[in-house]
């Protein structure tokens, strides 16, 4: 499935329609250069999930655990930006996350690339020249624009 956001104002609504399409996974992996919008688009889909919590970047924490209003589910988010060698995840104990079955959002996974679940569902956003964002859940053929 592929997303597009046009502007900011339309990221709720994007966010949503990545959630329908969630499916069954729990391990969510978001490809994508610096500022493209990793961050800010799971801060969304956390909201669409029902968050109420104030959802920020775990770039120093590693990992932030939310749980959802609604359905008093887990939501772990994770950026391994600052992750220098994979020691520091085996001591994160990341399995306990990663196969916990709660939801597990990852900034930055090609640097954990080996230890993710074959499970795992990729997610590329990219900005486009004219600032629209483009969301890609996997490689499936239908396209959102918002």
């Amino acid at each position: 499935m592929t997303i597009e956001i046009q502007n900011i104002e339309q990221i709720g609504e994007a966010a949503r329609a990545f959630v329908g399409a969630m499916g069954d996974a729990t391990v969510f992996a978001f490809y994508g250069k610096m500022g493209a919008g990793k961050t800010t688009f799971i801060k969304a889909v956390c909201e669409a999930l029902g968050v109420e919590d104030v959802i920020t970047s775990p770039t120093f924490a590693i990992v932030n655990e939310y749980r959802s209003a609604t359905t008093d589910e887990l939501i772990y988010h994770f950026d391994f930006y600052r992750i220098k060698k994979l020691e520091e995840v085996y001591d994160l104990g990341y399995e306990d996350y990663f196969y916990s079955g709660a939801l597990c959002f990852i900034e930055w996974p090609e640097l954990i690339e080996e230890l993710l679940p074959e499970d795992a569902v990729k997610v590329s956003i990219t900005e486009q020249e004219d600032g629209v964002r483009v969301v890609e859940l996997n490689s499936e053929s239908s396209t959102a624009v918002l």
